[in-house]
């Protein structure tokens, strides 16, 4: 068990590096991916370490066919297989403007990390798995309530999420001959880095009832969902998303 290793992408801060410290806590290697904040990233695997985990950090751009290649190759040669990939690395529009107003740009960008990405480093990835011949190996892709809830001033993202959800089917449908279930844990209202701007904004409407739970969610709670479809305690079910934002999903009167 302990040889177990997780490729956790965007991993430096937020929900993925508190994927990668719960998984660490139940003695998981980790990879630790980023693109940019080198320093952050550093600071991910020394809380891996500070955990009793062990793990690597490797610098890629997702987006990047050639750093997907390389993020792969890096991962297998420091530990010779890859159990788990959690695709987390998400970018949001450099600028939120108006539907009419997207550029194709911005499209592109949003897409390529978020949606493309994610789709051709499973790919890479779970190659590896099936001539590895790994056992209850497990793909998780970090979805958001973007996928169904429209904002006009960040289509990209909405588009990139609602991809990702097809994205999961496809592939649990594809992969599951070889005993590789595929799963989307999609997060609601999270506290992180990439939420700040909105925190005042949203503080308002979750008190005004939001959704059932009117609190934020914090990373380590997306984190455990993570950790219990590595643990295999679903293995029964593959293509499911499992909802990680306080009720907000549920339609109500």
């Amino acid at each position: 068990m302990d040889e177990r290793v997780a490729l956790i992408t965007g991993a430096a801060r937020g929900i993925g590096r508190a994927i990668a410290v719960a998984l660490a806590k139940e003695k998981w290697r980790v990879v630790v991916n980023y693109r940019g904040n080198a320093d952050a990233a550093g600071d991910a695997l020394r809380l891996v370490k500070s955990v009793g985990g062990d793990g690597i950090v490797v610098q890629a751009d997702v987006a990047d066919a050639a750093d997907r290649a390389r993020l792969v190759e890096q991962t297998l040669g420091a530990f010779s297989r890859i159990d788990l990939l959690v695709n987390n690395a998400a970018i949001g529009p450099r600028q939120r403007v108006d539907l009419l107003e997207m550029t194709e740009n911005s499209y592109d960008e949003v897409m390529a990390t978020n949606l493309k990405g994610a789709f051709f480093l499973t790919q890479l990835v779970v190659r590896s798995m099936i001539k590895l011949k790994i056992e209850k190996a497990r793909i998780v892709n970090i979805g958001s309530i973007s996928a169904y809830t429209s904002s006009l001033n960040r289509g990209e993202y909405c588009l990139s999420k609602a991809g990702m959800g097809m994205m999961t089917k496809l592939f649990a449908h594809r992969l599951a001959e070889f005993g590789i279930n595929v799963y989307e844990v999609r997060p609601g209202f999270v506290r992180t880095d990439l939420t700040s701007p909105a925190w005042e904004k949203y503080d308002s409407m979750i008190a005004d009832g939001l959704m059932p739970i009117a609190r934020w969610g914090e990373p380590e709670e997306v984190a455990r969902t993570v950790v219990a479809i590595a643990q295999d305690c679903f293995p029964l079910s593959t293509g499911e998303v499992i909802n990680t934002d306080g009720g907000f999903h549920l339609r109500r009167l």
